[in-house]
């Protein structure tokens, strides 16, 4: 009981939680848990507690996911999905299309004990993973409330409930803005932060759909002008290639949400380093001040 426990900004689950406290330990004295999780948790006690069931959008095995899933099955059935996909495939369950027998197979590990498809998918609400692209969240929600809408005609508010105030608006707006980059004449970006890192990757998503983009670690990635250290998602691994090209180009740098800003300095530092003729960052600042003073 003497023990420091501190509970990450993604929160943990209610057995974790009750074991901390059997033992005896404070857990309210270092606990981190970042206070949009547990918007999402509170609303999905209220939404629960009204008769619906909870639609998590997120990843299975993220410990966000985990925690959120642990917190709704206190009062509520839950399910997990991934993307549009997957909720397409839930929703042939709202409406009887596919034999309710079907869904332990297509939804395994991701349903609360108990769960009872023909019963608990007729009253929904959505939340989500609050590193999870914030506009996928809420198209899945915009086309689960559809799907109510034509089940139920008039009567689908009763069948669907509102949480567009559960999400994240640090996370949307970290993400709105990296859409409005995709509007400047970057050639290309860098994105810094853990490779693991579930809001950080969705931030490479977004501006992969628009120019070049390299993920990485640190300064230390920068190897050259000429050649780069950047985690290929999609193969998870490191691989080494070219980036800058020729001429000046102009380059985004940005980062996930807990990536320390000495880090992305250092990433910063080390670009300017690597092309011939750039200047410090302190030169760059003491430019600005002597302009702004003449």
């Amino acid at each position: 009981k003497e023990d420091v426990v501190i509970t990450p900004a993604f929160g943990t689950t209610v057995e974790i939680e009750n074991l901390l406290r059997q033992k005896g330990v404070q857990t309210e004295t270092y606990n981190t848990t970042c206070p949009f999780v547990e918007k999402v948790w509170k609303r999905s006690r209220e939404i629960g507690e009204r008769g619906y069931t909870v639609i998590i959008h997120g990843k299975v095995a993220h410990e966000e996911t985990r925690a959120t899933f642990s917190h709704t099955l206190q009062n509520a059935p839950s399910v997990i999905v991934r993307n549009m996909k997957e909720v397409q495939k839930l929703a042939e369950f709202f409406s009887g299309k596919a034999p309710a027998s079907e869904f332990f197979t297509a939804f395994a590990g991701k349903y609360s004990p108990g769960f009872d498809p023909e019963k608990d998918l007729s009253r929904v609400g959505v939340v989500n993973q609050t590193t999870m692209l914030a506009s996928e969240t809420q198209e899945i929600a915009d086309y689960v409330r559809s799907q109510m809408m034509s089940i139920y005609g008039d009567n689908w508010s009763e069948h669907f409930a509102d949480t567009r105030d559960t999400l994240c608006y640090a996370t949307n707006d970290n993400q709105d803005a990296t859409a409005a980059v995709l509007e400047s004449s970057a050639d290309l970006a860098i994105v810094v932060g853990g490779y693991n890192s579930s809001n950080t990757i969705q931030i490479l998503t977004i501006l992969s759909g628009g120019m070049p983009s390299f993920f990485i670690r640190g300064a230390d990635n920068i190897i050259s002008a000429e050649s780069i250290s950047h985690y290929d998602v999609a193969a998870q691994a490191e691989k080494l290639s070219p980036w800058m090209g020729s001429g000046k180009p102009r380059i985004v740098i940005t980062s996930g949400a807990s990536c320390p800003d000495r880090v992305v300095d250092e990433v910063i530092r080390r670009v300017a380093d690597v092309i011939p003729g750039s200047l410090s960052p302190e030169e760059v600042i003491e430019s600005f001040f002597e302009t702004q003073n003449t």
